[in-house]
């Protein structure tokens, strides 16, 4: 293909995802306190950020990173194996491994990177992995490197997954891999009947606390923590990126299980080591989730008082869930960009969630609440999500 051929080839395709009301355009936003957001000179509330307890912007995990950028610089410049691991990331290591009760922890660069990469690293040729079909597209992504047999489940129909387990023959490892907390949802994965499925089958369980940590357990340890079968999962990987309000990925686990991943998992290997600020950052927020669990008191506070106005109006897709994470779906991509372009207008940034990230037919706001939002922040946006739907049409 000729490099004019190649220019039409990308215009033909933007078109099409104009057409479809797919195309994504990029904005600029300044993050500010208590669970605000600067866009082109205007305040908004903002309710589409993961920063679930706050702590992005709190004076203490500034002033641990300033501390930390003053000694060390800014970047890691390596990587962790070469000369990237300073005394910052040992001691978020440790720190890391005290929070999750185990003997320690290994950092990625980001919480794609280490579901990426330990997913791919764990299976090969001969075994097979179970994803569930909501999962975060870097678990996905993950399962399909691995160059494993790979079945999509639903969470919701375990009795297939059972059928598919007992199918499986050869000796090859047995993998099921999923989030916590589905991401576009706010749903939970059924852990212990995961659980359950995974030692009747001997299969390794992998589970992704992206939007658990911080948030479930009565340590914040997530919600393996929350249902009581953290030992019972095999591998569990979390952010430091969302209710941290810091940046990477990590998992803890045994001293021989974080060796192994040390040793084989090439999204750590061959990436520069995170800046040392950020774990200073991070060490800093793990000490306040531990003295401050209002945090997470006050979040779900919020959180329940939005789902119950949502489900009075018939908006709550799953009335048995719970949680910060609260999609109101309105099915079509130019209804559901209509309707956050109003609630902007009204001064709240919600998330607009379209195709491919979620299935067609799906498009949704997807609402996070955090501990910063105000009952009076909520209520606001409810009456201007009325008025939007009212103008627009809800189509469930």
């Amino acid at each position: 293909m000729s490099s004019s051929g190649f220019s039409e080839w990308i215009e033909d395709d933007l078109q099409k995802l104009r057409n479809a009301g797919l195309f994504r355009s990029r904005r600029t936003f300044k993050p500010l306190p208590d669970g605000r957001c600067l866009q082109e000179g205007r305040e908004l509330v903002n309710l589409s950020s993961n920063d679930y307890l706050n702590l992005a912007h709190d004076p203490r995990l500034i002033s641990a990173a300033v501390s930390a950028l003053e000694e060390t610089g800014v970047g890691a410049r390596a990587s962790a194996l070469v000369s990237g691991r300073t005394e910052w990331h040992a001691q978020l290591e440790q720190r890391l491994a005290d929070f999750e009760g185990t003997d320690t922890a290994i950092l990625f660069p980001s919480g794609y990177a280490a579901n990426l990469g330990v997913v791919s690293a764990l299976a090969g040729e001969g075994d097979t992995i179970f994803c569930d079909r909501l999962n975060h597209a870097s678990l996905v992504d993950g399962c399909r490197l691995a160059g494993a047999a790979f079945r999509v489940y639903r969470h919701d129909r375990l009795d297939k997954l059972k059928r598919e387990l007992e199918k499986k023959t050869g000796d090859g490892k047995t993998i099921i891999v999923t989030d916590s907390i589905f991401s576009m949802d706010g749903t939970w994965a059924p852990l212990v009947d995961l659980c359950e499925l995974a030692e009747q089958y001997h299969a390794i369980l992998v589970v992704d606390e992206a939007h658990g940590t911080g948030v479930w357990g009565p340590s914040g340890r997530g919600l393996a923590e929350e249902l009581n079968v953290e030992s019972r999962v095999t591998i569990r990987i979390g952010t430091l990126s969302k209710a941290l309000g810091a940046m990477g990925g990590f998992v803890s686990g045994s001293d021989s299980l974080i060796e192994w991943l040390w040793n084989r998992v090439r999204t750590q290997i061959y990436s520069t080591a995170l800046p040392p600020a950020i774990c200073a950052a991070a060490c800093e927020s793990l000490e306040i989730i531990n003295a401050e669990p209002q945090r997470r008191q006050q979040l779900h506070a919020q959180a329940d008082f939005l789902r119950q106005e949502l489900a009075a109006r018939s908006l709550l897709a799953d009335t048995t869930s719970a949680g910060p994470i609260i999609p109101v779906i309105l099915e079509a991509p130019e209804r559901t960009m209509a309707i956050a372009a109003d609630l902007q207008a009204a001064g709240f940034l919600a998330g607009s969630i379209r195709p491919p990230t979620v299935p067609q037919g799906t498009s949704r706001l997807r609402i996070s609440v955090t501990s910063a939002h105000q009952r009076e922040d909520l209520e606001r946006f409810l009456k201007a999500l009325d008025h939007s739907l009212a103008r627009y049409g809800q189509s469930r």
